[in-house]
């Protein structure tokens, strides 16, 4: 049911409000993120301490296949 004096494009303009504001606090969360992990990399290049990512994240920590990679790589 409709409630009184809101109609379906007022609906519909508040829900595409709400998605932008969501997007952009998400956004605003990646940026903060990426920051933090830049500055950490710039300090321990400023320390000299080594980098300690290593690949992607989203690699993962590597198993039995990744190792079969890089032996077939490597011959």
């Amino acid at each position: 049911m409709q409630a009184r004096g809101e109609s379906r494009g007022d609906r519909a303009r508040k829900a595409q409000a709400a998605r932008e504001a969501d997007r952009k606090d998400k956004a605003a969360a990646k940026l903060r993120e990426n920051l933090m992990r830049r500055k950490s990399q710039s300090r321990a290049r400023r320390a000299g301490d080594a980098d300690e990512t290593q690949g992607l994240p989203a690699a993962g920590t590597g198993g039995a296949a990744s190792t079969a990679a890089k032996s077939d790589e490597s011959s």
